[in-house]
């Protein structure tokens, strides 16, 4: 027997009451570096491992290279619920508190054990500081160790005075200064045009960044010192997870507990890679062992300014690696 129309009409209207209503959310993302980056890589794949777990309810479009917010707004943005979530490093918030700054300092972890260790020491703190400004830290995953790039061999830290020096911070900038060197804020997504034009002559940054900007070709020399492993946070305005239903917050916990275990190890990775693809192109050098003293007494001298600025918080971070 065939049905009406009016009938058929009135069975599908039914089944469409009746079936559940998915509520879905969109985020954007604002990170500071380009989708070649390693860090963008595994955003892109912790984005992608949130909607798969929650069957496309919570879906984030991660808008790359600084296309959304320059990388100084990024905290703040988040902060003001301008963009629920988003990427900064680290030590960019030293000036809202020094307790941000741990990694950055020179020669007091340059290894990934040791970067590990300082990690576990400060994240309390970092969390607690990111929640006062209603923050919350979703995962973190250090930078290869950073090291110099100039167009002149370094036979001690003399060597830098008077050297246009990329840095990225104001710790950085406080090394440079403390070497002789005029300290240059540049983004990293700027630093070939940089060299290009004159504005820098030498940078510090970390293989994997030199690899990926083709440094050769701005600069000739670069010294792997593993000089400190900064780390780059995800952070996520604590109204905007708050309000997700509780399976979606879990599903951002659990994917960025993913994230941050695997990015420790594409770090690892990038780093030995990056290494190798800079021998192919240029000189790699190791610290002579005038230049590691000249750099160990800056790192001391700027370990012990931050254990001051921070207080006893400060000091038990340093005391965890030893």
């Amino acid at each position: 027997m065939i049905k009406s129309f009016a009938a058929i009409s009135a069975a599908a209207i039914a089944i469409g009451q009746s079936a559940p209503v998915l509520a879905q959310t969109s985020w954007d993302m604002a990170t500071p570096y380009p989708d070649a980056e390693f860090h963008t890589r595994n955003i892109n794949q912790f984005a992608e491992e949130i909607a798969a777990a929650t069957s496309g309810g919570l879906s984030i479009t991660v808008h790359s290279g600084a296309s959304l917010f320059k990388h100084p707004e990024i905290k703040r943005a988040v902060q003001n619920q301008l963009v629920p979530i988003g990427e900064v490093l680290m030590a960019n918030l030293f000036n809202d508190d020094p307790i941000f700054g741990a990694d950055n300092i020179p020669f007091i972890a340059s290894t990934y054990e040791d970067a590990k260790a300082l990690w576990d020491a400060q994240r309390p703190l970092v969390e607690a500081k990111l929640a006062e400004d209603g923050i919350r830290l979703l995962y973190a995953v250090p930078w290869p160790g950073q090291g110099f790039y100039t167009n002149k061999p370094l036979a001690a830290g003399s060597d830098l005075e008077g050297l246009r020096f990329r840095t990225y911070n104001a710790t950085t900038a406080r090394m440079a200064e403390l070497l002789g060197a005029s300290p240059t804020t540049i983004e990293a997504v700027e630093i070939p045009q940089a060299f290009s034009t004159g504005i820098v002559d030498a940078m510090v940054t970390s293989g994997a960044t030199g690899a990926r900007t083709k440094a050769w070709d701005f600069t000739t020399e670069f010294y792997d010192l593993q000089a400190w492993l900064p780390k780059n946070m995800i952070i996520v305005n604590e109204s905007a997870f708050s309000s997700l239903p509780e399976d979606q917050q879990q599903a951002i916990l659990d994917a960025a507990a993913a994230a941050e275990t695997r990015g420790w190890e594409m770090s690892e990775s990038v780093a030995a890679e990056s290494v190798t693809v800079l021998k192919d192109n240029m000189t790699v050098h190791a610290a002579s062992d005038a230049l590691a003293a000249d750099l160990a007494a800056v790192g001391q001298q700027m370990a012990t300014e931050w254990a001051e600025s921070v207080g006893a918080e400060g000091q038990a971070i340093l005391d965890a690696l030893n």
